[in-house]
Formats: structure tokens, sequence, C-alpha cells
């Protein structure tokens, strides 16, 4: 029998179960980075609020997740990544994401002034963002190297549709166990501080079973001779250099753009969410709930079938196209649809999550299409040091909108003004998405050779 056939990889269960370890601590990271997405009305009262966040506070904490990021921590880590290989470096960052997680918690539960807490937590919230992206990259690159050959946008998909039920369950669960209280009574730590106790819980299970992942990642490169470290021959050997020949890949860059363009029309969108949907459809926080929740749960649906969908028929530049307009079609319904009516809210998100099911789809397989793979820890690290730009830039300026425009609590205009303005930003960067998709569709057009469009084998 041959070797190959003696392999893990070679073993479809083995396979998924890999895949299975790997996907909890991404769950784990949506749901801990999500715990305040429906909880965002609380903020525009901060009097009755023992934290004493306002929006703007908020806003500052959410970015803290991305400022390590685009300080040169994600590039920095993918070459290491690229160096030392995934199964070091990967549990170096998965323990720091823990270790964020676990300092956030202990800033919104001691009791300090309000400052002090936001400080504590959003040092807090730095360290996890940074563990949550590289330990990404690390869960996106072993996707790669076990299903490489077959299934890989299948198995992505899944890991995406999986850990976006973390953002779900974060939603729906949260204001349940931060139970809506009568106007004028205060929310003390112990009421807010549940789901992060919650999601603290379920990332030390994903540390556990990202342990059991290593193991048998260690296993199988046994088995082949081989090494997590991609520097196997001199001439292939990491060189910062490097980072210059993925930045001066025109389609690399593209596919950037659209990723941080993208997922800010999307991500950072649910961040204000129930902010945005109250005032403008005249939804209660029931509601306004279950239609954020309804997101990650149409991605959780369509991921898998998209992604399965790519690998069958190939024109991966034309599905992030369509999923980039459906995205932008979606805020053009929540900007300009008649206020009051609900029926436009729902198809709003509809058109919404089915766009963050195609676009990630289509996209994250076509990265080792055009980058070596010498050369994939450094690219999606680069990836998502460009998605971190905006996932920090833009919930600083969107908080601050709300702080700006509602100066008394309650007032239904000021809150309809501040939902607007916020969805100008959305719709401004679904303008940019389209046209770099659509950049990306005639590239690819002109160079067939690198097989974007082509299905898998």
């Amino acid at each position: 029998m041959s070797t190959l056939k003696n392999t893990l990889r070679d073993n479809r269960w083995a396979c998924w179960l890999a895949l299975a370890c790997l996907v909890v601590p991404m769950f784990a990271s949506y749901f801990f980075d999500d715990m305040f997405s429906s909880l965002s009305e609380l903020f525009k009262n901060p009097e009755c609020l023992e934290l004493g966040w306002d929006m703007a506070d908020y806003g500052f904490y959410s970015s803290g997740y991305s400022f390590l990021c685009i300080w040169g921590g994600l590039i920095v880590c993918g070459a290491l990544l690229d160096r030392f290989g995934v199964r070091l470096v990967g549990s170096i960052f998965v323990g720091m994401m823990v270790l964020g997680a676990g300092l956030v918690t202990f800033a919104i539960s001691a009791g300090f002034a309000p400052e002090t807490s936001l400080t504590v937590a959003y040092v807090g919230c730095m360290l996890f963002g940074l563990g949550s992206e590289i330990a990404g990259v690390s869960v996106t690159r072993s996707i790669a190297k076990w299903f490489k050959g077959r299934n890989m946008a299948l198995a992505m998909g899944l890991q995406l549709a999986i850990a976006r039920f973390g953002t779900a369950t974060a939603i729906l669960v949260a204001p349940m166990i931060v139970t809506q209280k009568a106007a004028g009574e205060i929310y003390t730590l112990s009421d807010t501080n549940r789901p992060a106790l919650i999601g603290l819980a379920v990332l030390a299970a994903g540390a556990i079973l990202w342990a059991v992942f290593v193991a048998m990642d260690a296993r199988f490169d046994r088995q082949t001779g081989q090494t997590d470290k991609v520097e196997t021959a001199e001439e292939d050997k990491f060189r910062f250099s490097d980072i210059w020949k993925v930045l001066s890949n025109p389609r690399f860059l593209m596919i950037a753009i659209l990723c941080v363009t993208f997922y800010c029309c999307v991500i950072r969108f649910k961040k204000f969410g129930v902010s945005i949907l109250l005032p403008l459809f005249g939804v209660n926080l029931d509601i306004a709930t279950v239609l954020l929740a309804m997101i990650p749960f149409f991605t959780i649906l369509f991921t898998p079938l998209f992604g399965a969908l790519v690998d069958k028929v190939g024109k991966a530049t034309l599905w992030m196209i369509v999923g980039s307009a459906l995205v932008l079609i979606s805020h053009l319904i929540i900007t300009f649809a008649p206020q009051g009516v609900p029926a436009y809210a729902y198809v709003s998100i509809a058109l919404l999550g089915t766009g963050y099911s195609l676009v990630p789809s289509a996209m994250w397989p076509s990265v080792p299409k055009i980058i070596p793979e010498k050369n994939l820890g450094t690219a999606y690290s680069l990836i998502y040091w460009v998605q971190n730009l905006g996932m920090w830039a833009v919930p600083i300026y969107v908080g601050r909108i709300f702080s700006r425009e509602i100066t008394q609590a309650g007032n239904h205009a000021q809150e309809v003004s501040a939902a607007l303005q916020a969805e100008h930003v959305f719709i401004l960067l679904g303008v940019v998405a389209i046209g770099v998709a659509l950049m990306l569709f005639f590239s690819s057009r002109r160079h067939p050779e690198l097989n974007l469009d082509k299905p898998a084998s």
C-alpha cells in the first residue's frame, strides 16, 4: 500500500474531524466578538449602565479588535506562520485570544470607573483581536492543507458557516441573558458581563480542541515526512521581500480591497444593526434582534452550498460581483425604503445575508490560486491586515455619528438621522466593493491561466 493511502488526510473521517476541531475556536471567537451587537441600544443611555459606556465608547471598544492588527501585527505574525509553522504560531495566538477575552471579562466585571474599564477592556480587545485574526489565518491555511485538491471551497464554507453560527448565537442569546428593563432602571455589571463569561468558557473549549488538531497535524506530517513550515528548500525559504511580492500582485490587491469594503458593509453593520433597524422600521427590540440574527443564519444555510457551487461550476469572480451587489442593494433598501414598514427590513436583511454567504465562498478559495503556497500565510495575513484597517476605523466613525446626533434620549428624529448617516457610510463601501469585484472579473478574463473561474478538479 502506498504512503499516500496511509496518511490521515487520505481518510475522509480524519479530514472532517480535523475540520471539526478547527471550527470550534472560530465559533467561540465570533461569539465573543459579537456579544454586544444586539445590546448596542443600551449604550444610548449610559446613565442607566453601571458600566457607564456610551455609543462612542462602544465604537471605540469595538475598534480595539483591529488595533494591533493594523500596526503590523498581522503582517509580522503571518510571516512567522510561514517560517515557524501553524502548530507553534497558531497555538500561541489561540492562547492570546483566550487571554484577551479574559482581560475584557475582568474589565467589565471589576467595577472600575468607566474610563478605566474602557482602557482595560480595549487592551484586552486588542489582544483578543490579534489572537483571533492569526488563529483565523491558521485555520484557513490548515483547511487549505488538509483539503487541497478536493472540496476546499466546501470545507472553507462550512468553517465560515459554523463560525458565523457563533455570531448568530451571541445575537440571540445576549438579550435573553441581559433582559430588557423598564425605563430608568440600572443595568448592573452582573447583568452586562454575562455574555462575556459564557464566551470565555466557549473559548476555553475551543483551545482544547485546537490542541487535538495540533496532535493530528503533527501525526500527518510524520506520516508524509513533511513539516508545517513551508521553508522546505533554500530557494523557497521565507524572506521579508516576499511581502512585497504578495502586495505587488494586482489580483491580490483587488481581493484585499474587496475584502475590507465588503466585510465592513456587513460585520460593522452588525455592531450597530439594532440601533439602525429600530428607528427606521418601527420594530421592537425582539424583532430587531431576530432580524440581526438572520444575517449569520443565512450564511449557515447558504455558505456551504455556495462553496460547493464554486467547487462544481467555478465562475468565482462572477459570484463575487453578485454577492457584492446584493449587499449594496440591501443597504439602499434600508436607507431609502419607506420608514416604519417592517417588511422592507426583512427583505434587506435577507439580501444582506445571502450576499454575505456568496462572496466569501468564492473569495477565500481564490487566494491559493494566485499566491504560491510558500507565501499563503503571509498573503492571508495581509488580507486580514487590510480588512482590519476598515474594521478599526468604521466603528469609531459610526459610533461618533450616534453620539453626535443623539443628544436627547428617546428622540426619534435624532435616532433616525444617526441611522441614516451611518447607512451612508455602508453604501459608499458597497459601491467600492462592486467596483473592485468587476475589476477582478475582467482581470480573470485577461489571465485565464490563473484558473480563478475554473471549477475544482
